[in-house]
């Protein structure tokens, strides 16, 4: 029977995405897991290498090397969707795994990849005794990667380490992501230390400090119902966004930098209050305000929303601009 390149363009195939830099273990782990029977080896698989290390791939001790279709690209600019959908035309797999060049960004990555090509799940390897370099010379390439794993894993890893430094930048970038440290073959320990807020959202009035902004707005966005109906005092800017039609209404928020200064954006909840007509974009403003999550038209989601009982100008945060 004849496929159409179409049919099987239709099927949704999962990507397993492996990051980081060179010495980090990527090729090491593919390698592995493409050995081990339990991966099912009779799944074909391409096998897509963006980036050649010290470690080559021996492709004989593939548990079914008959099933596993080798590419590699070695230019980003020929990360297309163009050429893996020539892939696909050109080989049957059901699934794909990517070794991802450690310079090169993730969005290169994520705008190419074809339609029914869905990442399944990202993982990022490190390696331990070059990480706090690497995180403080390449900062974006470092944020780019663990923003978004599932697994970040740092191998070479020493006993009795300080693990607080690792933990507090892969938090930065992303609070869900799962956090291991390897220190060989079969020994392997997870992460446990606790992310305290440095506020009680617990209580039912809550002050958030200037330096705590970005920690708030992150999880107030991730956590909203623990935010129903509580009464919060900030310091943040107006902004008069045109989409706001109705009067009583403004954003209200502050400037963010998570990564560099490249990524500073405004980030802000819709506030309501009777006498916003009283400031102008780029106020600051101390605002005492009830919490309720709910449909907001403006933005066309639900999330929380800022009923203002009070609204005063005040001196500008500091910093003024909020950092995790």
């Amino acid at each position: 029977m004849t496929v159409r390149l179409e049919d099987r363009q239709a099927r949704e195939l999962p990507v397993y995405l492996f990051t980081g830099f060179l010495g980090g273990g990527k090729t090491t782990f593919i390698q592995d897991t493409l050995n081990s029977p339990d991966f099912d080896p009779e799944v074909p698989t391409l096998l897509l290498v963006c980036e050649e290390g010290e470690v080559e791939y021996d492709i004989s001790a593939f548990a079914s090397p008959e099933n596993v279709f080798v590419e590699y690209i070695d230019d980003e600019a020929d990360l297309t969707r163009m050429a893996l959908q020539k892939l696909e035309s050109k080989y049957r797999f059901d699934r794909i795994l990517v070794e991802y060049n450690g310079m090169w960004m993730l969005q290169s990555l994520f705008a190419s990849l074809p339609p029914n090509w869905i990442v399944a799940q990202e993982m990022l390897f490190v390696d331990a005794t070059t990480f706090l370099m690497y995180n403080q010379n390449m900062r974006q390439l470092c944020f780019d990667k663990m923003q978004t794993a599932e697994l970040v894993v740092f191998n070479r890893c020493t006993k009795g380490f300080d693990k607080m430094p690792f933990h507090k930048e892969v938090r930065v970038a992303n609070r869900r992501s799962q956090i291991l440290y390897e220190y060989g073959p079969y020994d392997v320990e997870p992460d446990d230390i606790e992310d305290p807020l440095p506020f009680d959202k617990t209580q039912s009035k809550i002050t958030i400090s200037d330096d705590d902004y970005a920690e708030w707005y992150r999880d107030i966005n991730e956590n909203e119902d623990d935010y129903e109906g509580k009464t919060l005092t900030l310091k943040g800017r107006v902004a008069m966004a045109e989409d706001l039609s109705t009067k009583g209404r403004f954003a209200f928020g502050r400037h963010v930098m998570t990564c560099c200064v490249e990524d500073i954006q405004f980030a802000g909840l819709m506030c309501i209050y009777a006498n916003a007509d009283d400031f102008k974009t780029g106020d600051w403003v101390e605002i005492t305000a009830k919490v309720r999550v709910e449909y907001e038209e403006a933005y066309g989601e639900k999330g929380p929303v800022l009923y203002a009982k009070s609204v005063k100008a005040c001196a500008p945060a500091d910093p003024e601009v909020a950092t995790f």
